[in-house]
């Protein structure tokens, strides 16, 4: 889950308003920890949780603003979370997804811009899909990621790795 306020994510970050501020944190950061005391009591035999991220709450992007702090908070609770749960072998992880067409992401300022730039910059030179944050997602629910917890997974198509364009990018291979 999250939320921010449209005009703190449009505005400049330091005229977020402290009640915007709180709704952002309370919806996007602190709703995991309350789900995860919930869900802990019925996970006796351990198991998964995923939380979804953005690279915003680690760079500062374009219209994310306030959503930025509260992936940043998120991330976090992604860690503290893994440490209290781990002992009832409950693994916690966050997903940081590029961007990627969904019904949510077409209110996204910036949105058609950003499938744009991913596969100029994105060393696999695409964008990514619904069913690549599905398939790490179903990887992190499963037993084959028995040993992770606490991490925040990529599935961007590399773009988090990236710094600038490479010059070799456009040129064609062969």
């Amino acid at each position: 889950m999250a939320f921010a306020n449209r005009e703190d994510l449009l505005g400049r970050t330091v005229d977020t308003s402290r009640a915007g501020f709180a709704t952002a944190l309370d919806i996007s950061c602190y709703s995991l920890i309350a789900l995860a005391r919930a869900a802990e009591p019925l996970m006796t035999g351990g198991g998964s949780m995923i939380a979804m991220t953005y690279y915003g709450a680690t760079k500062a992007t374009p219209n994310y603003n306030v959503m930025g702090i509260a992936k940043a908070a998120l991330e976090a609770s992604v860690r503290y979370l893994a440490v209290d749960l781990g002992p009832k072998n409950i693994r916690v992880h966050g997903i940081s997804a590029g961007p990627v067409r969904t019904l949510a992401a077409s209110g996204v300022s910036g949105m058609r811009g950003m499938l744009k730039v991913m596969p100029e910059r994105a060393p696999l030179g695409r964008n990514i899909t619904v069913d690549d944050v599905g398939a790490t997602a179903a990887y992190l629910l499963s037993d084959l990621s028995a040993g992770t917890t606490g991490g925040i997974h990529f599935v961007d198509a590399g773009f988090n790795i990236t710094a600038m364009r490479h010059p070799d990018r456009d040129k064609k291979s062969g």
